[in-house]
């Protein structure tokens, strides 16, 4: 157990989810379901279950640093990474592999979003333990892969191969959110997983990785090697991170490596990345309006919306709306059909051009 490690990605801006999440507090920060615990809490609970608290370590952008201190006080400073530019995951990934082999040459390593849902958790931990026995006997590069239970057009597939180790069956291929006659064919073959972005190695493998297919990160980092783990770590990362490849870990290494296995699983997962997907998991009335955050709202002649507000004393009164997301933060209100959730990074653009920055 004092070889397992976990990262938690937790730097993204999570800009689906305005006006609640803002570049300021961003949603990995914010207590979507009322249980009192943000999802950045929630995922650090899940895995302080099967990691040693010492071992969990939390990559974040350095505007976040006091908020991840304050939510997780359990962790102590060098267990927060903090990155001083938003590169992607792949230097994000790097930077924690890099500092976490200074710590313990032999670790095996999980790696988590901070926004993920998991609604049978006991399995979960089950599949991720596993994951973990595997990496540490084999030269592996494992991701977890749901099974599709609908042709979903916003999540990466993962098709799978008869070649077996185990329970871990090798990746044939990695493809991008597909349209839906494609997303159709998959679920369909039964070959296509839901890419879930957990992923588990060795620390070693995955530097061999990064040394093979994103050789500008590898000699980047290599350069500072013995300044990980020191007090000169932050000062490097300081002046190098910022000049990394702006790239994801499922384009620099994934979709080339020919090491990469899969453990199919089944442990009522969802990405919280948007709001249909709150919507998709909130419990609903008897015309299909969910109402999100312990709020209070009355429903006249109206179907299939979701609402949110920050503040929990506000009734919202809706009629004749459907199908909408009815968002309400700070100083915005948000109003916009469901279906049309993906023009909201746009709306924030405009905002910002003719309100200026307090909307972002």
């Amino acid at each position: 157990m004092k070889d397992n490690y976990c990262v938690i990605m937790g730097g993204g801006i999570g800009s689906r989810f305005w006006p609640f999440s803002r570049e300021s507090y961003p949603k990995q920060f914010l207590d979507f379901f009322g249980t009192g615990r943000s999802l950045l809490q929630m995922t650090f609970d899940r895995f302080s279950k099967i990691i040693p608290v010492e071992n969990i370590y939390i990559v974040t952008n350095e505007l976040y640093a006091s908020l991840v201190k304050k939510q997780l006080p359990e962790l102590q400073e060098k267990q927060i990474l903090l990155e001083p530019a938003r590169r992607n995951t792949a230097p994000c990934i790097a930077y924690a592999a890099y500092h976490i082999k200074a710590c313990n040459p032999n670790a095996n390593i999980v790696v988590a979003p901070s926004d993920h849902l998991i609604l049978k958790e006991e399995i979960f931990l089950q599949d991720v333990q596993k994951a973990l026995d595997f990496v540490k006997e084999n030269n592996a590069l494992v991701t977890l892969g749901i099974k599709p239970s609908r042709p979903e057009t916003g999540y990466g597939y993962i098709q799978s191969s008869d070649n077996m180790l185990g329970e871990f069956t090798k990746v044939k291929t990695f493809t991008e959110k597909p349209d839906l006659e494609l997303a159709k064919v998959f679920m369909e073959s039964g070959e296509f997983f839901w890419n879930s972005g957990l992923f588990v190695w060795n620390v070693n493998t995955i530097l061999e990785a990064f040394s093979k297919f994103l050789p500008d990160i590898s000699l980047r980092f290599d350069l500072g090697k013995d300044m990980f783990n020191t007090p000169d770590e932050h000062a490097f990362i300081q002046e190098n991170f910022p000049y990394c490849l702006n790239i994801s870990i499922d384009y620099g290494i994934m979709e080339k490596a020919d090491n990469v296995y899969m453990l199919c699983v089944d442990f009522g997962w969802a990405d919280l990345g948007t709001w249909g997907s709150l919507f998709d998991l909130a419990r609903k009335d008897e015309n299909n309006n969910a109402v999100l955050k312990n709020n209070k709202a009355i429903f006249y002649e109206s179907t299939g919306n979701v609402i949110a507000l920050d503040n929990s004393d506000r009734l919202a009164v809706i009629q004749g709306i459907h199908d909408c997301i009815i968002a309400e933060s700070g100083n915005v209100l948000l109003i916009c059909q469901k279906e049309d959730e993906q023009r909201i990074k746009q709306y924030i653009a405009d905002a910002q051009m003719n309100y200026g920055k307090e909307f972002n």
